[in-house]
């Protein structure tokens, strides 16, 4: 028993691609011996017609049935022949949805009927008209039909060669089909989902990078003001220091200890932006003179004497729904990095325009730093122009801008020509819900 049942599973594990060759190769054995086997035997005309027309049909429906139940499997609560039709349903609706393949496979397999019928007859009952039929549709089906098939075949392994080296992580390649069929279309789907894989690919390591950066930029830019606290503490502590020593020490502290409450309060600022947990309170208000407000400002506050700023404003009022304190915090934040960053001796030009359903700022100034990134990743946390670190700031001024400009429904931009550095603001008068 244990023999049978290995010889049994033995067979099962024949590829059915084999099990069909071996059909094929003993059908043609059979059929260029059945003459002379039947004539040996002194079998009769009817039975040596049967064996020959029933024998390849009992073959064919035994190979169908080896097939089908090895690989379909049914519920049980409908018979096999239902669940085999009900599959051939699915796939002819499924073929039917690429109109182009399914008309070349009807073709293929109306062609390859009567190849076969063709083949059958001539080899049967042959005669020179079939026989010359035969060799005449056999050589047009090589010419025709056949690299037919093998262009389909070739174009679908190039297609399939270049999926599995996206599977594989291999982006770099794109695959060229100039066609306009269902496999054109198929490369193109392909080609897109690649550059989409490559995209995403390229963000995650920016992200990488990114967070990386944040990481070291928050770890300097908290332990630089710490650091200095405490030193000064410990020389309040061990030292007799005079008072106006002392006055100067705290000072100090007290300066440290103000930028690490902005630099919290900032982190903070950008986390509520970050998660939607801001409320905007919208209110009917000018804003050509909230600009003009806080160009004035910047300039008693401004420590860099040597920095001229030219304004020109549009004729007000120009009256937008806006939210005062979180615009009021754009024009401050953009006003001084230009004053910050500027070149000294150089001016600052602030145009305000009124446009249709729109306000427009734009703030241009010369740059006293030269950009070696690209001017988008300014609006990234933590990064400055000021690459050493020199001057004041936390780095999230323009990462908190951009969250206000966009929840006002607006947009923030930054070009770079040259050392000619521009943000242009748009805001909305009137916010869409």
């Amino acid at each position: 028993m244990d023999i049978k049942l290995k010889k049994i599973k033995s067979i099962r594990k024949i590829p059915v691609d084999w099990m069909i060759f071996i059909a094929i190769a003993i059908l043609a054995v059979l059929f260029w011996t059945q003459r002379r086997f039947y004539v040996n035997l002194g079998l009769s005309w009817f039975f040596i017609y049967f064996f020959q027309r029933f024998l390849p049909v009992l073959m064919a429906l035994l190979l169908t049935v080896k097939v089908f139940l090895r690989n379909n499997q049914f519920n049980g609560k409908r018979s096999a022949v239902t669940y085999y039709f009900s599959r051939w349903k699915d796939h002819v609706k499924t073929v039917l949805q690429a109109p182009t393949i399914s008309l070349a496979l009807i073709g293929i397999f109306f062609l390859t009927v009567l190849f076969g019928l063709v083949v059958s007859s001539a080899f049967f009952y042959p005669s020179r008209i079939e026989l010359a039929w035969l060799t005449i549709y056999m050589l047009l089906y090589i010419m025709l039909v056949v690299p037919f098939v093998l262009s389909k075949l070739r174009r679908f392994t190039v297609i399939m060669n270049a999926t599995m080296e996206i599977a594989n992580g291999h982006v770099e390649s794109t695959i060229h089909d100039t066609g306009r069929d269902v496999l054109s279309k198929l490369a193109e789907y392909i080609n897109n989902m690649k550059k989409g894989y490559q995209n995403a690919l390229e963000n995650q390591i920016k992200s990488e990078r990114l967070k990386t950066e944040l990481i070291t930029n928050v770890s300097h830019d908290l332990k630089t003001p710490l650091t200095s606290i405490i030193n000064y503490v410990d020389l309040l502590k061990k030292e007799e220091l005079p008072s106006e020593t002392a006055k100067s020490h705290l000072q100090i502290l007290e300066r440290k200890a103000q930028r690490l409450k902005i630099l919290i309060e900032d982190l903070f600022e950008v986390s509520k932006m970050t998660s939607g947990a801001v409320e905007l309170n919208t209110e009917h208000l000018d804003v050509a003179t909230l600009l003009t407000q806080a160009i004035a400002e910047s300039k008693h506050h401004a420590s860099n004497d040597a920095i001229e700023i030219r304004e020109r404003i549009a004729k007000s009022p120009i009256y937008a729904n806006l939210d005062g304190n979180k615009i009021w915090r754009v024009f401050e934040n953009v006003i001084g990095n230009a004053m910050k960053y500027s070149l000294p001796g150089t001016r600052i030009y602030i145009y305000l325009d009124d446009l249709d359903h729109q306000v427009r700022l734009k703030i241009q100034n010369t740059a006293a730093y030269e950009l070696d990134f690209a001017a988008e990743e300014l609006f990234e946390r933590f990064k400055r122009a000021d690459v050493s670190r020199q001057t004041e700031g936390t780095g999230l001024g323009l990462t908190i801008v951009k969250s206000i400009v966009e929840l006002h429904g607006g947009e923030i931009n930054i070009e770079v020509d040259g050392d000619q550095f521009n943000v242009i603001v748009h805001l909305p008068k009137y916010r869409l819900k």
